[in-house]
């Protein structure tokens, strides 16, 4: 950064990462658990769409695809038990 500013490169690399990897703001309840589990449903379904149009394209195979995505899913699930379950559990 210079005097506050982005020089060409910065600015270039944040709208790429942007357009990339987009982020859409959240509405519902806030609380720290929706929060953070919001980010990783968004992650989730950008990865998705990635390895869907990796095998779409014939870069990886069906089987290399669902693997991922079920990795992706437990992984999910897991974010799931951990930000959200929990809190309902300490709420009651």
């Amino acid at each position: 950064m210079l005097n506050g500013k982005y020089s060409m490169n910065q600015e270039s690399s944040n709208s790429k990462n942007d357009f990339l990897n987009p982020v859409n703001k959240y509405y519902g309840k806030f609380t720290p658990g929706n929060l953070a589990f919001n980010a990783n449903l968004q992650e989730f379904a950008n990865q998705v769409s990635y390895i869907c149009n990796l095998e779409t394209n014939g870069k990886i195979t069906s089987d290399e695809a669902y693997d991922k995505i079920k990795q992706l899913w437990k992984a999910l699930k897991k974010s799931k038990t951990e930000l959200l379950d929990q809190n309902n559990q300490s709420n009651s």
